[in-house]
């Protein structure tokens, strides 16, 4: 989708700014966007764009985007925002118009990919950026090429995406979403992946309780069967992937599926997507009973990902063809009543929420 940033209103010429901020200061630093959804966290890119991202820094230490706000939405497009004159409710008429004109363009080979953040520019005048900036919610290769990208979204491009999404009179926002506040700080280290390093045995004493608006499930795990299944079961789990989505599927009398994302209320964060990883099988000999949790799988047998399904009564078509990894240890009476729900061949009718699983260590 091409989106073409317009500005309301005559730029005046000014001074190209000039960074005094030494190269060392400009690495490793992200910027912290605390708005009225949730927060946003920006990798600043030095080395592609030293000077628009010595410009940000600056700003952002002057306090320019504190109480800004995001001035512009295209819905699943981008976000826009910056303007130090929207920080005035007052002047809504002229958002959009401010703190331009001081940055020269600085091209680069960074694509605008989801999550990519580039200086705006008056249009048809290429040294023309400033303060204001966009976020691209999905891809806009018709762009490349056209703007500096100087930062991509380190966290929260489920926050902008929400954004993207307001209520708005064409492109403006019907309500004020605004920057609280904008920090920079050091790029922190990166989190360990969990459940990475546990032993068999360690893994074999942690139990999920998958909570429902039905009631709870509680299972238990076998990493001695398939300990990839469990390791990425157990690290969906705690890092909330499986947070507001549903058993999308009811089959009855052969299964109940759920952790369909796209069954997910709210879109995943950087960190939860890189987990939901496809999975190569591991075809065990345990039997495909009731309450056996199995991972559900496409064609292809390696394309696992987080859905799962409990079996409702022996189905031996699906021994060794879909990965078992647990079975539940309580809950059964949970299951039987999702299984008798009301469906529309397999949808159920009501949504059947699964509000979180949390993962437990006895």
């Amino acid at each position: 989708m091409l989106v073409l940033l317009t500005l309301f209103g005559l730029l005046q010429a000014q001074t190209f700014f000039t960074s005094t901020l030494a190269p060392d200061e400009l690495r490793n630093k992200q910027a912290v966007l605390e708005t009225g959804h949730g927060t946003i966290v920006l990798d600043l890119l030095a080395d592609a764009a030293p000077n628009h991202v010595a410009h940000f820094i600056t700003r952002v230490r002057e306090g320019a985007y504190d109480r800004t706000t995001f001035h512009r939405v295209i819905a699943m497009g981008i976000v826009q925002g910056g303007d130090p004159i929207s920080k005035d409710p007052a002047q809504a008429a002229r958002y959009g118009t401010g703190g331009l004109g001081v940055l020269r363009f600085e091209p680069n080979a960074e694509k605008h990919t989801r999550g990519a953040v580039s200086a705006v520019l008056v249009p048809g005048q290429r040294d023309s950026g400033g303060a204001q900036f966009f976020i691209v919610i999905t891809d806009q290769p018709a762009i490349d090429g056209q703007y500096t990208v100087f930062a991509r979204v380190a966290e929260g491009i489920n926050i902008a995406q929400k954004i993207s999404l307001a209520a708005a009179d064409n492109t403006v926002p019907k309500e004020r979403i605004e920057i609280v506040k904008a920090t920079i700080r050091e790029k922190p280290a990166p989190l360990p992946e969990p459940f990475l390093t546990e032993s068999v045995e360690d893994l074999a004493r942690h139990r999920a309780v998958i909570e429902t608006s039905m009631g709870n499930i509680t299972v238990e795990l076998f990493p001695d069967r398939a300990p990839n299944h469990v390791r990425q079961f157990l690290r969906l789990a705690e890092s909330g992937v499986y947070q507001g989505t549903a058993f999308h599927r009811v089959a009855k009398g052969f299964v109940i599926q759920g952790g369909y994302l796209p069954s997910r209320r709210e879109g995943l964060d950087e960190r939860q997507q890189s987990f939901a990883r496809m999975l190569q099988p591991e075809f065990n000999a345990t039997p495909h009973e009731k309450g056996i949790l199995s991972m559900a799988r496409g064609d292809d047998p390696a394309s696992a990902t987080s859905s799962f399904f409990i079996v409702l009564g022996r189905q031996p078509g699906l021994d060794k063809q879909y990965t078992v990894f647990g079975r539940v240890l309580e809950g059964l009476d949970v299951v039987d009543r999702i299984e008798a729900v009301a469906v529309n061949g397999e949808t159920p009718v009501e949504r059947i929420e699964v509000s979180n699983v949390r993962v437990v260590k006895p």
